[in-house]
């Protein structure tokens, strides 16, 4: 099974949807390859049996790579019959995968012929499959060139290749379509039509749940660069207690700090050793932070908020597993009381839960109101959460195995640099370093309450944490605060050895508090 599967039939297909082929539509640079996998990736996910049937993998499997571009020129009369062998294996091939039980399969190819869409309609048909086309149309120069540069030029075709020479071939591979490109104007087909990379959306006759389903994440899909960063949330005053949420201990302050500068700096960094470019996609992206309504995540991702240009979400979702009875238990503990449950969650670590806990297929169904969010997203991301949280996030960005999830190691004080391209997810990891100076503790917890205090929140949540005076001067849950007017200037330096409650006092605990309602947005 999949991470999100929801059950299991003996036929393997589910929502009662039989099979359907999704035809892909387009000139080539279009976003074909990347509308393809990130599909695969979704469906997978949902634990829909999905396989990509690449008519440009054949092509390189039977002749290789080394082939001019008029090879493909439609007008080419040579290379016809060859052309036609290599798509109808390709076809030949995602039939009797559906013979065998395939569920969704993925037709990658130009199609761009009315004539050879119908072809294709037609053998679906007569195999009890239903169609549905999507052609990505684009006409929008800046994303064409764009694509062509970051993808297809690092495609296997162009390997050992200068770039230039590899934009200019291809440029003349897509000349050599474009006489015989027609859209789809025929109304009877199932089709959806994917206009400038996710600009606008055309749907005609969509059918049934799952088609439905891949409409809507089509609707939430682009294929703007973008890149993801994942951190684990900083330590907590009582790290063995998850009703307590308690908030951060002093040295997770210090982490939070170091997170923040090493982020952005590594992004300065990034941005002044990429190739200028005027392309609209390709300027300097924000960053936005989301994080979780727990106190620990939230005020890990809070010390952002001295930034007026990064934006920092709550999302109640990216909340960990609740564990349920094993709250506050050590591991050791937990076989003692629960020897049964442990040897169940040994067996399943994936679906395994203890009474009235969660489990890692409990989480990633929570999470898919924030996968379709982050497929939207075309700011740079930081997740600040749980390793849990991540775990989950890190398996579907990949494409992993349920099996795999719950082992993954995703370490402490490591960044996870994660950028998404059409072929798949490129990662670096960066170890934080300790770079924060010795301050004075209880001045920066001020500060930081000074700029949490600001955020806009409903009281019955923050009216809790703030003193008399500062409770008195809050707006209201219905006023919008759109800049902090006396921020203070200094950064929020930390610096601490020890993360016991008794090191910070009450006083300083309630001051730490923060803990706002779910799905808000800050910005100063």
């Amino acid at each position: 099974m999949f991470p999100g599967q929801l059950y299991k039939t003996e036929s393997g297909r589910l929502f009662h949807a039989g099979a359907i082929a999704i035809i892909l539509v387009g000139l080539p640079a279009r976003g074909k390859t990347a509308i393809s996998r990130s599909l695969y990736r979704y469906l997978r996910w949902l634990g829909v049996q999905t396989k990509v049937f690449s008519v440009g993998n054949y092509r390189r499997q039977i002749i290789g790579v080394e082939v001019t571009n008029d090879f493909f020129s439609p007008a080419n009369k040579a290379t016809a019959e060859l052309r036609a062998q290599i798509a109808n294996a390709c076809l030949d091939d995602m039939v009797q995968w559906f013979a065998a039980g395939g569920q969704v399969g993925i037709l990658d190819g130009s199609n761009t012929t009315a004539e050879r869409r119908q072809e294709l309609v037609d053998r679906f048909k007569a195999c009890n499959v239903q169609p549905l086309l999507i052609e990505s149309i684009c006409d929008n120069p800046d994303i064409i060139d764009t694509n062509i540069r970051s993808v297809k030029v690092s495609s296997p075709d162009y390997v050992g290749w200068n770039q230039s020479d590899a934009v200019e071939d291809f440029k003349r591979r897509i000349a050599n379509h474009v006489p015989f490109y027609t859209t789809i104007t025929d109304l009877k087909l199932s089709f959806v039509k994917v206009i400038n990379a996710g600009e606008r959306i055309i749907v005609n006759n969509a059918q049934g749940f799952l088609q439905s389903k891949i409409v809507y994440y089509l609707t939430n899909l682009h294929i703007s660069p973008r890149t993801i960063y994942f951190a684990r949330n900083g330590v907590s005053l009582n790290e063995q207690s998850y009703r307590a949420d308690a908030p951060l201990a002093p040295s997770g302050h210090r982490y939070a700090e170091n997170l923040k500068n090493f982020l952005l700096t590594l992004r300065e960094s990034n941005a002044l050793s990429s190739p200028v470019s005027s392309a609209p996609q390709d300027k300097a992206r924000q960053l936005t932070v989301w994080t979780s309504s727990r106190k620990r995540s939230f005020q890990t991702a809070a010390h952002f908020l001295d930034h007026e240009e990064i934006i920092v979400r709550q999302r109640s979702v990216l909340a960990e597993r609740n564990p349920g009875v094993c709250d506050q238990m050590t591991p050791q503990e937990i076989e003692e009381k629960y020897p049964d449950e442990c040897q169940r969650a040994k067996a399943d670590p994936y679906r395994h839960r203890f009474p009235r806990a969660e489990s890692y297929y409990d989480l990633a169904n929570r999470l898919e109101k924030v996968i379709l969010e982050l497929e939207r997203e075309k700011n740079d991301v930081l997740i600040v959460a749980h390793e849990s949280v991540l775990r989950c996030l890190y398996g579907y960005l990949n494409g992993l195995p349920e099996s795999e999830i719950p082992s993954l190691e995703i370490p402490e004080g490591v960044l996870l640099e994660l950028t998404p391209t059409a072929y798949t997810t490129e990662e670096r990891r960066h170890r934080i370093p300790d770079t924060v100076a010795s301050v004075n503790w209880q001045q920066q917890t001020a500060n930081l309450m000074s700029l949490a205090g600001n955020v806009p929140a409903s009281p019955v949540y923050m009216g809790q944490y703030l003193s008399e005076d500062k409770r008195k001067n809050r707006p209201d849950s219905s006023t919008t605060v759109s800049s902090l007017a006396s921020s203070p200037s200094s950064s929020m330096l930390v610096h601490s050895t020890t993360a016991s409650p008794t090191s910070s006092g009450k006083t300083q605990k309630d001051l730490l508090g923060i803990n706002q309602g779910p799905e808000l947005e800050f910005r100063l």
